[in-house]
């Protein structure tokens, strides 16, 4: 039975890095996930209300297809501002495409925000929202080992009425192949059951790594809109306050449009760990990145391998919402 990497991080798969930054006066915060070159990638959007840059550069249809960092902040469309910051860095270390000899780097960092605006802290920022700032920060804080939580990204979100946060899980499977997630969690859905303390992940958990609570009984899911979904005492139900944003990778060599499929498959992670999920309220957005490590076979076994991949990836999602929530809420 495969079983998490030796960090259970998103950071078990080689050549990637994450870092966090926080601001605790203003209750937020930014996660920028580090690839140790260009990393094909792609992207999948299910939520009704997203925000972010750059997805279309990763579409299979278009010429990119590439990136060198992604970026999940808060601070809604304010958040937008760290990738900027990450992409000015990555220039200045001459990491980037590069079109003509004596222009700058072009690095492609493409960015995912979530609404953490009326959730406490001082926004208060007038003309220096502190998103590049914290950018900057959580760039030279990548490294293989990260804090889950109320931290980076995921500082100020909330899962349902509750706490969300960063998580992250991996799987180690055969081959030598590696799969893991991060995700921040700040949903409309409720990730527990109706008991309040059972995650609705909890068949995927591996070695009690969100507290190992289990339901006492027959769970009654017949509600379509859980009560720890739908009491509005913060006013969430709004189109763009809430999301849930995802990476998923991988070392395998895959194309853009594979990693399309990955990132199509591991929304089922959101459904799986989220209730209910994909509304119109929230942004739900994965990223999906493979570092070419691991060549994959050729002809028809080759779609088997990707589906393996995709299912992996899901069932990582779902340990790393529950695992973000559970860091936050210790």
């Amino acid at each position: 039975m495969p079983l998490p990497g030796p960090r259970n991080l998103l950071t078990d798969v080689p050549g990637v890095r994450v870092g966090n930054a926080t601001d605790l006066r203003v209750d937020t915060g930014v996660t920028v996930i580090r690839t140790d070159g260009a990393w094909t990638a792609s992207i999948d959007i299910r939520g009704g209300g997203p925000g972010g840059r750059e997805s279309a550069a990763l579409e299979p249809e278009n010429m990119v297809g590439q990136l060198h960092a992604l970026v999940f902040a808060g601070g809604s469309v304010f958040g937008l501002g760290a990738a900027d910051a990450v992409a000015a860095a990555l220039s200045q270390q001459e990491v980037g495409l590069h079109l003509k000899a004596g222009a700058p780097a072009i690095p492609i960092v493409p960015a995912a925000v979530l609404h953490d605006l009326a959730n406490g802290g001082d926004k208060q920022w007038g003309l220096e929202p502190p998103y590049r700032r914290l950018g900057f920060e959580a760039l030279d804080n990548a490294a293989e080992d990260f804090a889950l939580g109320s931290v980076g990204a995921g500082r100020g979100a909330m899962a349902g009425v509750l706490k969300g946060g960063l998580g992250s899980a991996s799987l180690a499977l055969e081959d030598g192949l590696v799969v893991a997630a991060l995700v921040v969690a700040n949903p409309i859905g409720s990730v527990y059951m109706p008991d309040g303390q059972t995650f609705w992940s909890w068949p995927w958990e591996i070695a009690g790594e969100f507290g190992g609570a289990r339901p006492a009984g027959t769970v009654d899911a017949s509600d379509p809109m859980p009560e720890l979904s739908r009491l509005d005492s913060m006013g969430r139900l709004q189109a763009g306050a809430n999301t849930t944003l995802v990476v998923v990778a991988c070392n395998a060599r895959l194309s853009t449009a594979e990693c399309k499929r990955v990132a199509i498959m591991a929304q089922d992670g959101i459904a799986r760990a989220v209730r209910p999920a994909h509304l119109p309220f929230d942004g739900d957005t994965v990223f999906a990145l493979a570092s070419g490590e691991l060549a994959l076979v050729e002809g028809p076994r080759r779609q088997v391998q990707i589906g393996y991949i995709g299912s992996a990836a899901a069932d990582c999602v779902a340990r790393a919402i529950a695992r973000g929530v559970f860091e936050a809420r210790k």
